[in-house]
């Protein structure tokens, strides 16, 4: 009787229906039958239902994919999940859509915590995992041990209690190559801030905590952003401390002449002031001897920007006898809920708060490139940047709706994402093309050496050599014909 009620209880844990790009599921299966708390489960695909399973022991024998690990240094916790990464529901869905529901019930299924059974915050080692372990997401883990457990709200997580065997580790050493004669880089520095600039004022607002860790930091920068092979690059989330040569944006410059040496040739752009009045402001840099900028810079202070997104900031470049082209910097609000209201309240619909400022932000920088602000008398332009909005959040459709194309569709790159959040996967930035620039791409990728490694890899923990977490979004690099 006790081996054909178990035998039924697992028959029960068989999903009735998959979400349509899933895999076929298999039926989990036993061991040799014995009481719940001492018999030993062997799954090979998610259960329907883990309730069944709560406080049995398993053995998971599908493949498991890291899918984040935000929750380790605080809590001893790693979320993983069955058939891939978890994808963030608006990164490939619309919101307010089936299929965003969808997508949101098949990351519930295939979603699992591991963790180490204490309650313990910040736990230090933990006993699953090898010491000074280097985790990145994506990585696949196999024949996972441990005890189910499931709270009130029906969430599974496994108390893993075998080690877990951790495959070579796979890294994207070299940055990745575009075709294209021009090369248009963007990159979030994550509040590259450098106190006085005399090697004092720590800490500071944001970032670095003491000289130590700011060298540390521009280290790191330095590795990211020469090895892409730009020749003109925006980047966002710079201190705003003007253009002399104690601000962040000089130093960082003076930082990748000296790592390229002989014949090196970063310059900046100068706003004259902010642009803005933020803590953090976007910049533009660029190869004096592969483009030549054209005119002077350009700004958009109208609101929402300047009080909420980041002033952007253009400026039209030419490459040797090419067409001149645009180049914006962009930064919009963040989905963080502080002071915000009304509609831009969290509206429980997967976009975050402040997400009408970020369609009006939008829709005011689509108005303002149809100006020719930078008066280069071109049209073909560059939208660069962390829009803080998923690929098919309203910002970026909106964009989409008036003509801007996006670079790594074009391209025909398959999944590209920039940043990991709460374990799962998804692009807040992005590189959105005039109809003109979309004509002279030849190439879009993005260096996964941030988003897919834990925090601790940076320059505020154990500082892994290299440009690994350099921040915490991917750049990315696009190529061009001139």
């Amino acid at each position: 009787m006790r081996r054909r009620s178990l035998a039924l209880a697992l028959s029960l844990l068989l999903p009735a229906t998959t979400f349509a790009q899933a895999q076929p599921q298999a039926h989990p299966t036993a061991s040799p039958a014995a009481a719940p708390t001492s018999a030993t489960v062997t799954l090979t695909a998610a259960p329907a239902d883990w309730r069944a399973l709560d406080g049995q022991h398993v053995r998971i024998a599908a493949p498991l994919t890291l899918a984040g690990t935000d929750g380790l240094t605080r809590f001893g916790k790693l979320t993983v999940s069955f058939e891939g990464r978890l994808w963030q529901p608006s990164e490939v869905a619309a919101p307010g859509t089936d299929a965003h529901a969808k997508v949101i019930a098949d990351n519930q299924r295939r979603r699992l915590l591991l963790d180490d059974g204490s309650t313990a915050r910040d736990p230090g080692p933990v006993a699953y995992l090898p010491p000074n372990p280097t985790l990145r997401t994506g990585t696949v883990l196999r024949n996972v041990e441990g005890i189910v457990h499931v709270d009130d709200k029906g969430t599974p997580r496994l108390q893993v209690t075998t080690p877990l065997q951790l495959p070579a580790l796979a890294r994207p050493d070299t940055a990745p190559v575009v075709s294209g004669t021009l090369k248009v880089a963007a990159f979030n520095l994550e509040n590259f801030f450098n106190g006085d600039g005399q090697g004092g004022g720590y800490p500071t607002l944001r970032g670095a905590r003491t000289l130590a860790e700011h060298q540390a930091q521009t280290a790191k920068l330095v590795a990211t952003v020469n090895a892409l092979g730009a020749d003109v690059a925006a980047l966002m989330e710079l201190e705003n401390d003007g253009y002399g040569p104690q601000s962040a944006i000089a130093e960082l410059v003076a930082a990748l002449n000296a790592n390229r040496g002989k014949g090196a040739d970063w310059r900046f752009i100068d706003a004259g002031k902010g642009p803005g009045d933020n803590p953090i402001r976007v910049g533009i840099i660029y190869r004096s001897s592969r483009v030549t900028p054209v005119g002077a810079p350009a700004v958009l202070e109208t609101a929402p920007f300047g009080p909420h997104s980041r002033v952007p900031l253009a400026q039209a470049f030419r490459a040797g006898k090419g067409a001149p082209f645009v180049v914006v910097a962009n930064h919009f609000k963040s989905k963080g809920c502080s002071e915000a209201s009304g509609a831009d309240a969290d509206q429980k619909d997967g976009q975050g708060c402040w997400n009408p400022t970020r369609v009006e932000s939008a829709r005011l920088l689509n108005q303002w490139l149809g100006t020719d602000p930078t008066g280069a008398g071109t049209s073909d332009a560059i939208l660069l940047g962390d829009f803080n909005a998923y690929a098919m959040e309203a910002p970026i459709r909106t964009l989409h709706d008036a003509g801007w194309r996006d670079a790594f569709a074009v391209a025909k790159v398959d999944r590209p994402y920039s940043y990991v959040y709460s374990g799962m996967t998804g692009r807040l930035d992005h590189a959105l093309l005039s109809p003109g620039m979309a004509k002279r791409l030849r190439g879009a990728a993005e260096w996964h050496i941030n988003s897919d490694e834990a925090d601790e890899v940076g320059y505020q923990g154990r500082n892994e050599a290299g440009p690994w977490r350099s921040s915490d979004h991917d750049p990315l690099i696009l190529g061009f014909d001139k």
